[in-house]
């Protein structure tokens, strides 16, 4: 697995490979430019990325705009979205700006599931 301090990007084409065949925890991070509260989420999600670059936790951005698949299939309405999966399946899932202490503590929920 490559190791990245920045959010992978993922598209409608790559989202099964990055996400739903990751095994263990990933949180995808669904916006769009025009948005200004995503605006506001994405150094947050920076900063995700920047902690868990180790790899633990996979960090990905999706833009709705561009990929309008993968956003309806996970019933994305409001953005920012964030959607944690486990295994490849979503476990939880925030919508507006969310801090990071909330999301590590999301995450870390996410890590415990079986």
């Amino acid at each position: 697995m490559a190791i990245s301090s920045k959010p992978v990007v993922v598209t409608d084409a790559t989202f099964e490979s990055e996400i739903v065949k990751h095994a263990g925890v990933s949180i995808v991070d669904f916006w769009a430019a025009w948005c200004g509260p995503c605006r506001m989420q994405g150094p947050i999600i920076d900063n995700l990325a920047s902690e868990y670059a180790d790899g633990v936790v996979k960090v990905a951005k999706l833009n709705v705009d561009e990929n309008p698949y993968s956003a309806s299939q996970f019933g994305v309405m409001s953005i920012p979205t964030l959607i944690i999966f486990k295994d490849g399946k979503p476990v939880d899932k925030l919508v507006g700006v969310t801090p990071l202490p909330v999301l590590k503590q999301h995450i870390g929920r996410a890590s415990m599931q079986h």
